[in-house]
Protein backbone atom coordinates (compact mmCIF):
# COMPACT_ATOMS: atom_id res chain seq x y z
CA UNK A 1 0.00 0.00 0.00
CA UNK A 2 1.51 3.32 -1.13
CA UNK A 3 1.79 5.91 1.63
CA UNK A 4 1.45 9.58 0.70
CA UNK A 5 2.20 12.96 2.29
CA UNK A 6 0.40 15.90 0.63
CA UNK A 7 1.75 19.45 0.87
CA UNK A 8 -0.67 21.90 -0.76
CA UNK A 9 0.96 25.01 -2.18
CA UNK A 10 -0.87 27.36 0.19
CA UNK A 11 0.35 25.48 3.29
CA UNK A 12 4.04 26.19 2.66
CA UNK A 13 6.11 28.44 4.86
CA UNK A 14 6.57 31.96 3.57
CA UNK A 15 9.29 34.60 3.79
CA UNK A 16 9.02 38.09 2.31
CA UNK A 17 12.18 40.18 2.52
CA UNK A 18 11.10 42.62 -0.18
CA UNK A 19 13.88 41.74 -2.61
CA UNK A 20 13.34 38.02 -1.86
CA UNK A 21 10.03 36.23 -1.69
CA UNK A 22 10.33 32.55 -0.85
CA UNK A 23 7.97 29.64 -0.27
CA UNK A 24 9.36 26.81 1.87
CA UNK A 25 8.02 23.27 1.50
CA UNK A 26 10.20 22.18 4.44
CA UNK A 27 11.40 23.99 7.56
CA UNK A 28 13.93 26.66 6.63
CA UNK A 29 15.39 29.75 8.32
CA UNK A 30 12.61 31.32 10.43
CA UNK A 31 9.98 28.85 9.21
CA UNK A 32 9.81 25.82 11.49
CA UNK A 33 7.26 23.04 11.16
CA UNK A 34 8.06 19.89 13.18
CA UNK A 35 6.24 17.66 10.69
CA UNK A 36 8.00 19.23 7.71
CA UNK A 37 11.68 18.88 8.48
CA UNK A 38 12.56 16.84 5.38
CA UNK A 39 11.40 14.03 3.11
CA UNK A 40 14.08 11.40 3.49
CA UNK A 41 17.31 12.88 2.13
CA UNK A 42 15.40 15.83 0.61
CA UNK A 43 16.03 18.61 3.12
CA UNK A 44 15.04 21.88 1.40
CA UNK A 45 12.67 22.79 -1.42
CA UNK A 46 12.47 26.57 -1.72
CA UNK A 47 10.49 28.36 -4.43
CA UNK A 48 12.33 31.70 -4.70
CA UNK A 49 11.58 35.05 -6.36
CA UNK A 50 14.51 37.51 -6.49
CA UNK A 51 13.95 41.15 -7.45
CA UNK A 52 15.99 42.75 -10.27
CA UNK A 53 19.60 43.47 -9.32
CA UNK A 54 19.25 41.82 -5.91
CA UNK A 55 20.48 38.54 -4.46
CA UNK A 56 22.17 36.49 -1.77
CA UNK A 57 25.50 37.89 -0.56
CA UNK A 58 28.49 35.65 0.06
CA UNK A 59 27.61 32.97 2.60
CA UNK A 60 28.98 29.53 3.63
CA UNK A 61 27.76 25.95 3.21
CA UNK A 62 29.19 22.56 4.11
CA UNK A 63 28.20 18.89 3.78
CA UNK A 64 25.15 19.51 1.63
CA UNK A 65 24.27 18.89 -2.02
CA UNK A 66 22.71 22.13 -3.30
CA UNK A 67 20.75 22.09 -6.55
CA UNK A 68 19.43 25.18 -8.33
CA UNK A 69 16.85 25.01 -11.12
CA UNK A 70 16.09 28.41 -12.70
CA UNK A 71 12.51 28.89 -13.92
CA UNK A 72 12.72 32.49 -15.17
CA UNK A 73 15.50 35.04 -15.55
CA UNK A 74 19.30 34.91 -15.18
CA UNK A 75 21.02 34.06 -11.88
CA UNK A 76 24.71 34.90 -11.45
CA UNK A 77 26.77 32.52 -9.30
CA UNK A 78 30.21 33.22 -7.76
CA UNK A 79 32.03 30.93 -5.33
CA UNK A 80 35.25 30.45 -3.38
CA UNK A 81 36.46 27.87 -5.93
CA UNK A 82 36.70 30.66 -8.52
CA UNK A 83 33.56 29.79 -10.48
CA UNK A 84 31.64 32.66 -12.07
CA UNK A 85 28.64 31.67 -14.14
CA UNK A 86 25.12 32.55 -15.22
CA UNK A 87 22.32 30.00 -14.95
CA UNK A 88 18.96 30.47 -16.63
CA UNK A 89 15.80 28.57 -17.49
CA UNK A 90 16.79 25.27 -19.08
CA UNK A 91 19.89 24.88 -16.89
CA UNK A 92 20.56 22.93 -13.70
CA UNK A 93 23.36 23.70 -11.25
CA UNK A 94 24.91 21.52 -8.56
CA UNK A 95 27.12 22.64 -5.69
CA UNK A 96 28.56 19.86 -3.54
CA UNK A 97 29.56 21.87 -0.48
CA UNK A 98 31.57 19.09 1.17
CA UNK A 99 34.31 20.39 3.47
CA UNK A 100 33.07 23.93 2.97
CA UNK A 101 32.56 26.67 0.38
CA UNK A 102 31.26 30.21 0.20
CA UNK A 103 29.16 31.54 -2.66
CA UNK A 104 26.83 34.32 -3.74
CA UNK A 105 23.82 34.38 -6.06
CA UNK A 106 22.48 37.52 -7.71
CA UNK A 107 19.83 38.43 -10.23
CA UNK A 108 21.91 39.50 -13.22
CA UNK A 109 19.11 41.65 -14.67
CA UNK A 110 18.33 45.18 -13.49
CA UNK A 111 14.79 44.99 -14.90
CA UNK A 112 13.51 41.39 -14.74
CA UNK A 113 13.00 39.13 -11.69
CA UNK A 114 14.53 35.69 -11.24
CA UNK A 115 12.46 32.69 -10.21
CA UNK A 116 14.27 29.50 -9.25
CA UNK A 117 14.03 26.38 -7.13
CA UNK A 118 16.68 25.93 -4.45
CA UNK A 119 16.91 22.30 -3.34
CA UNK A 120 19.14 20.76 -0.69
CA UNK A 121 19.84 17.03 -0.40
CA UNK A 122 21.70 15.42 2.49
CA UNK A 123 24.84 13.70 1.07
CA UNK A 124 25.77 10.08 1.71
CA UNK A 125 29.42 11.10 2.22
CA UNK A 126 30.69 13.87 4.46
CA UNK A 127 33.72 16.10 3.99
CA UNK A 128 34.15 15.48 0.27
CA UNK A 129 36.08 17.97 -1.85
CA UNK A 130 33.75 20.80 -2.87
CA UNK A 131 32.58 20.60 -6.48
CA UNK A 132 30.58 22.79 -8.88
CA UNK A 133 28.87 21.92 -12.15
CA UNK A 134 26.09 23.17 -14.38
CA UNK A 135 24.60 21.94 -17.63
CA UNK A 136 21.98 23.05 -20.14
CA UNK A 137 19.09 20.65 -20.67
CA UNK A 138 17.28 19.80 -23.90
CA UNK A 139 13.63 20.55 -23.15
CA UNK A 140 12.47 18.37 -26.05
CA UNK A 141 13.63 15.33 -24.08
CA UNK A 142 10.90 15.81 -21.46
CA UNK A 143 7.90 16.04 -23.77
CA UNK A 144 5.56 13.29 -22.53
CA UNK A 145 8.44 11.50 -20.87
CA UNK A 146 10.66 11.76 -17.80
CA UNK A 147 13.94 13.52 -18.52
CA UNK A 148 16.68 12.57 -16.08
CA UNK A 149 18.48 15.68 -14.85
CA UNK A 150 20.35 14.34 -11.80
CA UNK A 151 21.70 11.00 -10.60
CA UNK A 152 24.44 9.44 -8.43
CA UNK A 153 26.44 8.46 -11.52
CA UNK A 154 28.86 10.90 -13.23
CA UNK A 155 28.52 8.90 -16.46
CA UNK A 156 24.71 9.27 -16.53
CA UNK A 157 22.71 12.06 -18.13
CA UNK A 158 22.29 15.19 -16.03
CA UNK A 159 24.44 16.38 -13.14
CA UNK A 160 25.50 14.06 -10.33
CA UNK A 161 25.50 14.26 -6.54
CA UNK A 162 26.81 12.32 -3.55
CA UNK A 163 23.54 10.53 -2.87
CA UNK A 164 21.47 7.68 -4.35
CA UNK A 165 18.99 10.16 -5.77
CA UNK A 166 17.48 10.71 -9.20
CA UNK A 167 15.65 13.84 -10.40
CA UNK A 168 13.49 14.06 -13.52
CA UNK A 169 11.57 16.83 -15.29
CA UNK A 170 8.50 16.09 -17.38
CA UNK A 171 6.13 18.09 -19.61
CA UNK A 172 3.01 15.90 -19.83
CA UNK A 173 0.08 16.53 -22.17
CA UNK A 174 -3.52 16.65 -20.97
CA UNK A 175 -5.22 13.26 -21.26
CA UNK A 176 -2.01 11.23 -21.50
CA UNK A 177 -0.99 8.53 -19.01
CA UNK A 178 2.48 7.80 -17.69
CA UNK A 179 4.23 5.56 -15.17
CA UNK A 180 7.45 6.34 -13.36
CA UNK A 181 9.32 3.24 -12.10
CA UNK A 182 11.51 3.98 -9.09
CA UNK A 183 15.21 3.25 -9.51
CA UNK A 184 15.30 1.79 -6.00
CA UNK A 185 12.12 0.66 -4.22
CA UNK A 186 13.69 1.57 -0.86
CA UNK A 187 13.54 5.20 -1.99
CA UNK A 188 10.64 7.61 -1.81
CA UNK A 189 9.41 9.91 -4.58
CA UNK A 190 8.60 13.57 -4.04
CA UNK A 191 6.45 15.08 -6.81
CA UNK A 192 6.40 18.87 -7.26
CA UNK A 193 4.01 20.48 -9.75
CA UNK A 194 5.64 23.42 -11.50
CA UNK A 195 2.51 24.14 -13.52
CA UNK A 196 -0.74 22.35 -14.26
CA UNK A 197 -3.28 19.97 -12.81
CA UNK A 198 -2.61 16.24 -12.54
CA UNK A 199 -3.78 13.06 -10.87
CA UNK A 200 -0.96 11.19 -9.13
CA UNK A 201 -2.24 7.89 -7.82
CA UNK A 202 -5.36 8.88 -5.87
CA UNK A 203 -4.29 12.50 -5.37
CA UNK A 204 -5.19 15.56 -7.45
CA UNK A 205 -2.36 18.12 -7.57
CA UNK A 206 -2.30 21.72 -8.80
CA UNK A 207 0.35 24.43 -9.32
CA UNK A 208 3.15 24.20 -6.73
CA UNK A 209 1.57 21.34 -4.79
CA UNK A 210 3.98 18.71 -3.46
CA UNK A 211 3.35 15.02 -2.81
CA UNK A 212 5.68 12.58 -1.06
CA UNK A 213 5.16 8.89 -1.88
CA UNK A 214 6.55 5.98 0.12
CA UNK A 215 6.64 2.19 -0.20
CA UNK A 216 6.06 2.07 -3.94
CA UNK A 217 7.73 0.46 -6.94
CA UNK A 218 6.13 2.78 -9.49
CA UNK A 219 3.85 5.82 -9.64
CA UNK A 220 1.12 6.59 -12.18
CA UNK A 221 0.43 10.06 -13.60
CA UNK A 222 -2.70 11.27 -15.42
CA UNK A 223 -2.47 14.95 -16.44
CA UNK A 224 -5.82 16.75 -16.29
CA UNK A 225 -4.27 19.75 -18.07
CA UNK A 226 -0.85 20.17 -19.69
CA UNK A 227 1.47 19.78 -16.69
CA UNK A 228 5.12 20.45 -15.86
CA UNK A 229 6.57 18.26 -13.10
CA UNK A 230 9.73 17.85 -11.09
CA UNK A 231 10.23 14.35 -9.65
CA UNK A 232 12.77 13.83 -6.87
CA UNK A 233 13.54 10.23 -5.96
CA UNK A 234 15.56 10.14 -2.76
CA UNK A 235 16.58 7.64 -0.07
CA UNK A 236 14.29 7.63 2.95
CA UNK A 237 17.01 6.14 5.14
CA UNK A 238 20.69 6.67 4.37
Amino acid sequence: MIKSILHKANTRGEANHGWLQSKHTFSFAHYHHPERMHFGALRVLNDDFVAPGMGFGTHPHNNMEIISIPLEGDLEHRDSMGNISIIKNGDIQILSAGTGITHSEYNKSKTEPVKFLQIWVFPNQKDVSPRYDQISLNKAERQNKFQQILSPNPADSGVWIHQQAWFHLADLSSGSEHTYPLKDNRNGLYVFVLKGNIQVGENILEDRDGLGLLECDEVSFKPISDTELLLMEVPIHW
